[in-house]
């Protein structure tokens, strides 16, 4: 609390007004409030309890055919192998009659297909290759993620 020592007449005990704010139990109520707010946020996050089946590698089955893999290169190239056999180029008006002979079953849209992309190949140009497989009918796509670190 201040006190105006100093001006304007008034005796030697008149100490005048003070108008300034008082701040002290303001700050109370916040700390007080912050406290409160540590000890209950943890509470209010929802968690869910998953029992997850642990990652095990099943030896591949002999009688399964190889996968079916699309790749794309920085380039704008895009590549189709079949198996183990040799990459077959293609483009994305070709994909329709590439993929199917790649593939060679009787129904080829129920086939999984993966595609792994370049690091360095533009969103538009992947996107583009998964919507016109999706135009051909192919829904069952899987996307490729390698670790290179």
């Amino acid at each position: 609390m201040a006190a105006k020592l100093s001006g304007g007449g008034g005796g030697k005990f008149d100490l005048g007004q003070n108008s300034d704010m008082n701040v002290t139990p303001f700050v109370d109520v916040m700390l007080v409030l912050l406290i409160i707010f540590m000890v209950v946020a943890p509470l209010a996050t929802v968690s869910i309890r998953l029992d997850l089946p642990p990652a095990t590698q099943t030896p591949p089955n002999p009688k399964d055919k190889p996968p079916t893999y699309i790749s794309i290169l920085d380039s704008n190239q895009i590549l189709v192998y079949a198996g183990k056999s040799a990459a077959k180029p293609s483009s994305l008006a070709a994909l329709v009659y590439d993929l199917p002979a790649a593939l060679a079953v009787a129904n080829p849209t129920n086939e999984r297909v993966f595609i792994r992309a370049d690091r360095h190949v533009k969103y538009r140009q992947f996107m583009d290759v998964i919507n016109q497989l999706q135009r051909d009918g192919y829904y069952k796509i899987g996307l490729i993620a390698e670790n290179l670190g």
